[in-house]
């Protein structure tokens, strides 16, 4: 058989059946793939996963390891809500995780190893999302913000601005009190004409 025919072939083959699921199925994949954006998790020639995908799940599995490690024995022990030992213990860990997350998405808004730009792909992001849950929501662990301290700063400098016009302005008015110079009255003409007469 030649091509032409062969692809005539596979064309009524797959178009035989009145609802035609081998094709309504490779739409559905393809767009499911196309929707996950799995293609940027891969290397440019899509031979396998790219250098920053494997460091980052071997960088999560690392991150479940040590939140599974400093669980066991402390679950009987503690109330559901204390996990300090966890928040210690993986926040190093945690910490890198989020920081090539954040590396990441930064280096896939300009078309990183993958060649394709926007989102990272969804086995990334549904695995940070689930860091990010235990994290937060589970074990209750807070990575202080490090602008914290200059916005209660510039806050509460922008708080006492009007405290401070307002009593600078109460104190200066009250220091200066108007003092009125009253003004001498003109004495009566008989005074100043003898005045004039002493004069003359």
């Amino acid at each position: 058989m030649n091509s032409s025919e062969s692809h005539n072939c596979a064309k009524s083959i797959l178009t035989s059946d009145r609802l035609q699921v081998v094709v309504t199925l490779s739409v559905f994949f393809n767009e499911t793939w196309e929707a996950a954006n799995c293609a940027n998790c891969l290397k440019n020639s899509s031979e396998g996963l790219s250098n920053s995908t494997v460091e980052f799940l071997d960088l999560f599995n690392k991150s479940l390891t040590c939140f599974e490690h400093n669980l066991q024995g402390q679950t009987i022990y503690l109330s559901p809500n204390n996990y300090t030992e966890v928040c210690k213990n993986c926040n190093e860990t945690y910490k890198m995780l989020n920081d090539l997350y954040n590396n990441l998405q930064r280096m896939n808004r300009q078309g990183g190893e993958s060649g394709h730009s926007a989102h990272l792909c969804i086995d990334v992001e549904d695995a940070m999302n689930i860091t990010r849950k235990l994290w937060s929501r589970t074990f209750n662990c807070s990575v202080p913000c490090s602008d914290t301290v200059p916005v209660i700063a510039v806050s509460s400098f922008i708080l006492f601005l009007p405290i401070v016009f307002y009593l600078s302005s109460f104190l200066h008015s009250k220091q200066k009190k108007r003092i009125l110079i009253l003004p001498k009255r003109i004495q009566s003409n008989a005074s100043l004409v003898n005045i004039q007469e002493k004069y003359s």
